[in-house]
């Protein structure tokens, strides 16, 4: 089956170089235009607040998934197709998690590192076969990279860590490689 709902995490700042919020707008539109469903973290501002508009300005379907003590801090976003409440950032996790048939990663901060992370600690657990897509608008991931390279010439990781995910230089590639993957069937449907 092909890729139908599409968990997108980002920033809920726009950033220094405004490239990147373009390449939110860029995304939504183009997940929009694909019939690819966005599942995002919820919030009206920043990076997330581009991908939403720009997907829901384009027809596109959008979840929100943000935790109570969050929408104030970032703007629940208002106008989206749904919007779910949870009670705590964990919930919210497996909520996204649950959404989704793959993951993309855009520029945003600690929380975009924090859940990027995981979903590819999750895969090499073997918890999911979703494609994870990092998306390294301008440069921005190269740090990030750099540490996951680190953990493998250290000896922390193996080298297969290096498949758990996929580094795709702008969007116009995440949306290719989106179009042209297939649904993995989840693995044993556990729990997170």
């Amino acid at each position: 089956m092909p890729v139908r709902s599409v968990v997108v995490f980002c920033g809920s700042r726009p950033g220094r170089d405004p490239r990147w919020m373009q390449a939110a707008a860029d995304l939504g539109r183009g997940l929009a235009e694909a019939r690819i469903r966005l599942v995002y973290g919820g919030g009206k501002i920043g990076l997330m607040g581009a991908v939403a508009d720009a997907a829901l300005a384009h027809g596109g379907e959008v979840l929100g998934v943000i935790p109570e003590f969050l929408t104030t801090i970032e703007v629940a976003h208002g106008g989206l197709t749904a919007l779910v409440v949870t009670g705590s950032m964990h919930a919210r996790k497996q909520r996204m998690f649950d959404e989704s048939d793959a993951f993309v990663t855009l520029p945003g901060g600690l929380g975009t590192l924090d859940e990027t992370v995981e979903v590819i600690t999750w895969a090499q657990l073997g918890l999911h076969r979703h494609p994870v897509l990092i998306c390294n608008v301008a440069g921005w991931a190269d740090g990030l990279l750099a540490a996951f390279g680190r953990t493998v010439m250290d000896g922390f990781s193996a080298e297969s860590t290096r498949g758990l995910y996929e580094v795709v230089p702008d969007v116009a590639g995440v949306i290719g490689r989106l179009t042209a993957l297939s649904v993995q069937p989840r693995v044993g449907g556990a729990r997170l």
